[in-house]
């Protein structure tokens, strides 16, 4: 919660007196205003914000920024200097702002100014970033109130948006940072002033836009090159690109990974199916049994990165795994079954080479017949036709049936038949509901089908169809 004040101290370097009012929020989706909301108009190219200040207002918000005036509205002017006989109208009303995007920003900016007791722990990479903002979130909430930044609100909009979510309350706050441009980043570093930045790992998610794996290294490095002397570069040692930003950041490195050399490492992986995972920790002498809840082998970096942070953190062990068993946030794959009784592994959500191959990875501990349902991964740039034969080839190895789809995944499929796999277990579709019809059919009880590609691809719509029936 912060206060109408703080807007318009923001804004104009002037505290009002009386400016009490009180603010829930900040949101740019009218649908999802809550009581005593600050609703930020944003202008694009199919949606403008100020159609919808009606219905925030309606909806509870309290107070709107606004980049021209909207008829029927009382409104104040921060474009210029405030007179002397300045006076706040009753709420509802409007804030005029040159851009209401830039001004969300600088409000954001503000806030998180205002807290000066409050650690901010960022995340970036290129795949795993939610998955290990919510289990650092599960640990770190065992000693601190803690807020996350919702869903995926990752990038100029999102993360202030997750800034004015703070209260004078919390003591923690993990944020995700998404990158796609340079300097974005280091923007976002500006807003949020991390003193903990974690990097997952560089793939070629995004190499369409980015350019390369050298861009996107050096985009994702901008989170430890914003971090303080007394602050901790949580980086994943395994990841070749990932190992030299230590050379980057004047802040303390902290090594996670499953070499030895690691601060934090991990052997004796168990992947245990959909049951989770069990392994052994290390950290200096000590040596931890651990099993989680988490699928997939691939779950054990993220574990270590949540673990991490918690030991940088000075958190006990007890309160650490405590965080780690808990498991309420799951990899967004998730398991159905349909009317024949085989299972479906729902990873829809998003798919790069490095994910895909991370849930054939969990694809090969599962018992059964096992289908890989595969779609195009978008957005890979030079390194499309490369990630999709890496797949290819995975499947040949894991599988007994590749059902592929999109014109990207003829690729794979010449890869998985050039690895071995016949062409009689084969099937190749142009779009998704194609491959419906067809897999109703072909899967039966014991199957079990992995379901992924990139959002774009539309894959959830066969998980739904067949989910149905189930």
């Amino acid at each position: 919660m912060f206060f109408l004040a703080d807007v318009i101290e923001a804004l104009t370097n002037i505290r009002p007196a009386g400016a009490s009012l009180a603010i829930s929020e900040a949101a740019i989706d009218s649908r999802q205003i809550i009581p005593s909301a600050l609703f930020v108009a944003l202008v694009g190219e199919r949606v403008d914000g100020h159609d919808y200040i009606g219905e925030a207002f309606k909806r509870g918000a309290c107070l709107a920024l606004v980049q021209h005036p909207v008829e029927g509205y009382p409104l104040v002017d921060l474009r210029s200097a405030l007179p002397a006989d300045f006076s706040l109208p009753q709420a509802p009303f409007c804030l005029l702002v040159e851009d209401t995007l830039k001004a969300l920003q600088v409000i954001a900016a503000f806030w998180r100014g205002k807290l000066p007791k409050l650690e901010v722990i960022g995340i970036t990479g290129s795949v795993g970033k939610s998955t290990t903002k919510e289990l650092i979130y599960d640990v770190l909430s065992q000693q601190f109130r803690t807020l996350k930044s919702p869903g995926n609100m990752n990038n100029e909009i999102g993360l202030p948006l997750s800034l004015l979510r703070l209260g004078r309350g919390h003591q923690r706050a993990v944020l995700e940072m998404g990158f796609y441009v340079p300097g974005e980043i280091a923007f976002l570093c500006d807003l949020a002033k991390p003193r903990i930045g974690v990097i997952t790992n560089i793939g070629t998610v995004h190499a369409e836009r980015a350019g390369s794996q050298e861009a996107i290294a050096r985009g994702k490095s901008e989170l430890v090159q914003a971090l303080p002397e007394d602050g901790v570069a949580i980086l994943n040692y395994d990841d070749p690109w990932v190992r030299p930003m230590a050379e980057k950041t004047r802040a303390r490195v902290f090594y996670y990974g499953l070499d030895e050399n690691a601060d934090l490492w991990a052997d004796h992986i168990e992947g245990q199916g959909l049951e989770g995972i069990k392994f052994r920790l290390h950290y200096q002498k000590e040596i931890l049994h651990l099993r989680a809840p988490l699928i997939g082998r691939h779950s054990v970096h993220t574990i270590l990165r949540a673990t991490a942070v918690g030991l940088m953190q000075n958190m006990t062990w007890q309160d650490i795994i405590s965080g780690l068993q808990q498991g309420r946030n799951q990899l967004r794959l998730v398991a159905v079954h349909t009317q024949s009784g085989a299972l479906l592994l729902d990873d829809t959500y998003n798919a790069s080479p490095e994910s895909t191959l991370a849930a054939l990875n969990l694809l090969e501990e599962l018992e059964g017949r096992k289908v890989a349902v595969l779609g195009d991964m978008l957005e890979l740039g030079p390194y499309e036709k490369q990630g999709h034969r890496l797949v290819g080839a995975r499947v040949a190895e894991v599988c007994n049936q590749l059902v592929a789809v999109g014109p990207r995944s003829k690729t794979t499929v010449q890869a998985a038949q050039q690895a071995g796999m016949p062409a009689s277990a084969i099937t190749w579709f142009e779009q998704a509901p194609d491959a419906i019809v067809f897999l109703k059919e072909q899967l039966q009880k014991g199957d079990t089908a992995l379901v992924k590609g990139s959002l774009g691809m539309g894959m959830a719509r066969i998980v739904n169809a067949l989910e149905i029936e189930s």
